[in-house]
């Protein structure tokens, strides 16, 4: 791995140093992470790279091979995929999701029932349509927001679990015999939308979503650490991974000598089931703000790459307003959602650095990313603790890397 020099490329050198002491007092020396892993780039170049701690328990540091759960920061790549199927006239972001999974096409909005009692529901106001599973306006939800009769039978019916009896199509059927939380387009709720999307993108294609991705985006961008499942040969370089459970502490969640990633998962997740590498998804993040070329290959054109990074939320909303679950802290005001990534919109109203058109999302196991335009500026965090909203090291990693911006 070549490292730039943080002042050829417009940084104070000295302020970006205070990062990694900053993470190993706060974060590591405290116990409040196993690890740590910080990728800076600037104009497409690596300008900090830094590990810290065992990537498993009583063993080796983490180093640049260590490979990741990277969970919801599956989500840009399912999009992308979605994306370029769509640049070859095969779908819309209007095509109503129906008319691809017709098991959706009788759903309705939940009214009451649920627990052993037949739902009643009220009819759709407007079709789902391919949007809002990119921009999670669909009406789904997820089975761990525990707030309404529509996750518990996520849960109930154990929908999500991905060494279970579904499959993709079988998860899709479940789906169809649930109701929508709210009639889609009308509110945003975190949810499995972009697993939805994954089934779409398989059914457009013709092609298992795994393919699709190890042939149409991984290999093409040079991402040779990245996928559903840890190869054999590659397991020795899976990191632990940490769950907090209230009363007992941080506990082993998935070991990675004897991971769940090291086997093939009968539902394969576009919405979470990556694993990756630091320097796997630094070129996919340097493949956005290329606009969509990396190394020569292009995948999807400048003018997609620009649709995907706006703000699609209904009236130019925000997650504050328009969330009536997780991110609907004061701290998203200021923040939209586009085709696979929150877009900061107005770095005032959310209260931290940043500039507006920045994209960026994170995963459940504190995992993270963003991407500056403006700035030509990006960032992947690594480390492996559920659940990711305990700590907020987002804010303070985003907040320490733009006070070392000297130019």
């Amino acid at each position: 791995m070549k490292l730039a020099k943080p002042e050829n490329h417009g940084f104070d050198a000295a302020r970006l140093a205070r990062i990694d002491p900053y993470l190993k007092t706060r974060y590591l020396d405290s116990g409040k992470l196993p690890h740590v892993q910080l990728l800076i780039a600037r104009n497409g170049e690596i300008v900090h790279f830094s590990s810290q701690g065992a990537a498993r328990e009583g063993g080796a540091p983490v180093d640049e091979t260590t490979i990741f759960r990277i969970a919801s920061m599956t989500k840009p790549v399912t999009s992308l995929a979605f994306m370029m199927l769509l640049e070859e006239g095969l779908v819309g972001l209007d095509t109503p999701v129906h008319h691809v999974l017709p098991e959706l096409k009788n759903l309705g909005v939940f009214k009451a029932g649920g627990g052993g009692v037949p739902y009643q529901t009220t009819p759709l106001a407007e079709p789902m349509r391919m949007i809002d599973l990119l921009r999670h306006t669909s009406g789904f939800t997820y089975s761990f927001q525990n707030r309404t009769n529509v996750d518990a039978a996520y849960r109930a019916g154990k929908i999500e679990d991905w060494h279970g009896n579904l499959d993709l199509d079988g998860f899709i059927a479940a789906l169809g015999e649930i109701p929508l939380e709210f009639s889609p387009g009308t509110e945003w709720n975190y949810s499995v939308s972009t697993d939805v999307l994954g089934a779409v993108v398989e059914r457009v294609s013709g092609m298992k979503l795994g393919a699709f991705f190890e042939q149409r985006i991984f290999a093409p961008l040079g991402m040779h650490d990245t996928g559903f499942t840890v190869p054999a040969d590659k397991t020795d370089r899976l990191a632990d991974c940490w769950a907090m459970v209230q009363g007992k502490g941080r506990v082993m969640y998935d070991r990675g000598a004897e991971s769940a990633w090291s086997r093939e998962p009968r539902l394969v997740s576009g919405g979470g089931g990556l694993v990756s590498t630091a320097l796997d998804y630094h070129r996919l993040c340097t493949f956005f703000l290329n606009k969509g070329e990396l190394g020569g290959t292009r995948l999807v054109s400048r003018k997609t790459v620009d649709l995907m990074t706006v703000n699609h939320l209904p009236g130019g909303s925000d997650l504050h307003a328009m969330s009536q679950s997780l991110f609907s802290e004061t701290t998203n005001a200021g923040a939209g959602f586009g085709l696979g990534f929150a877009i900061t919109m107005d770095p005032v109203k959310a209260m931290i650095p940043g500039s507006p058109g920045e994209y960026y999302w994170g995963g459940m196991f504190s995992t993270s990313f963003f991407i500056d335009p403006v700035e030509q500026l990006s960032m992947v965090f690594m480390t492996q603790l559920s659940p990711s909203m305990l700590y907020p090291i987002r804010r303070e990693l985003k907040t320490l890397i733009y006070s070392a911006l000297a130019d």
